[in-house]
């Protein structure tokens, strides 16, 4: 999680990440000016459309102050999309995909659009640019 000297730009880094199923992911906030949440797209969590496997357990880290951090160990296999509960509408938003299309119970990205703007479609990084990079970085996005 960072964030600008004056905050006008808040993100993720890095904003897509592959890792094999069973890996912890740290959620650190390294904005010293900003608290952040990473939060699953999941009806548990303020009845957001479901955009993580439907094995998966849906998760909200709650607002992290600076250097502040949560953990999460992702195992089922798929796309897992998440955001920062207060800086979505600035299109906050990351994705790690867990595994590859050939794993067992893989479940892709969700195709539904109908509860997240333009932007914050537009910001989550395509699924096949994280499998053959492995890390996507904001600033490497074009």
């Amino acid at each position: 999680m960072r964030g600008s000297s004056r905050g006008e730009r808040i993100w993720y880094d890095p904003i897509g990440l592959a890792v094999p199923s069973g890996t912890t992911v740290r959620f650190i906030n390294r904005d010293p000016g900003n608290s952040h949440t990473a939060t699953a797209y999941h009806p548990a969590n303020y009845d957001r459309r479901r955009r993580i496997p439907a094995e998966a357990d849906p998760w909200d880290s709650d607002f992290l102050l600076p250097d502040e951090y949560f953990e999460i160990t992702l195992t089922a296999p798929g796309v897992y999309d998440y955001y920062c509960l207060p800086h979505e509408m600035a299109a906050m938003v990351g994705r790690i995909v867990v595994g590859d299309p050939g794993d067992v119970g893989w479940e892709g990205s969700s195709s539904d659009k109908n509860d997240l703007s333009e932007e914050v479609l537009a910001a989550l990084p395509l699924v096949q640019k994280i499998l053959s990079e492995g890390t996507i970085r904001k600033e490497d996005e074009s």
